[in-house]
């Protein structure tokens, strides 16, 4: 699955380099998880993705993550790097974001223009 709707839970974020591992993800899709996202985490194991979100903040956070906003397609419209107890702005045509530990994105490849695809773990 490239894009919709996904639901709380686990799976797996493709990016598009040939030889790239796929990363562990955690999908927050509704209201709570979301809210909750990585608040209090003192690591990040893979990549978290909101969705919806056009926006973050990193207000209660005890490490700098990266930021990615992606489109409604999962193409990386930028990455930011945001130390603890910062308010980012609203993303114009941004629908998802990507949180993950700082340096993370850099060591993936992930910049601007990439496309990613996520692929929920299938339920049991």
């Amino acid at each position: 699955m490239t894009r919709g709707r996904w639901r709380d839970g686990r799976g797996r974020l493709l990016l598009e380099a040939p030889a790239a591992e796929p990363v562990p993800l955690e999908i927050a899709t509704s209201y709570r998880a979301r809210t909750r996202g990585l608040l209090g985490r003192t690591a990040v194991d893979g990549a978290l993705l909101l969705s919806p979100a056009g926006s973050i903040h990193t207000f209660g956070m005890r490490i700098p993550i990266d930021v990615a906003y992606l489109d409604r397609d999962l193409t990386v419209l930028s990455v930011r790097t945001m130390p603890p107890n910062r308010l980012g702005l609203p993303r114009p045509r941004a629908r998802h974001v990507l949180e993950a530990e700082a340096g993370a994105m850099e060591r993936w490849g992930l910049r601007r223009g990439t496309v990613v695809r996520v692929e929920p773990e299938r339920p049991r």
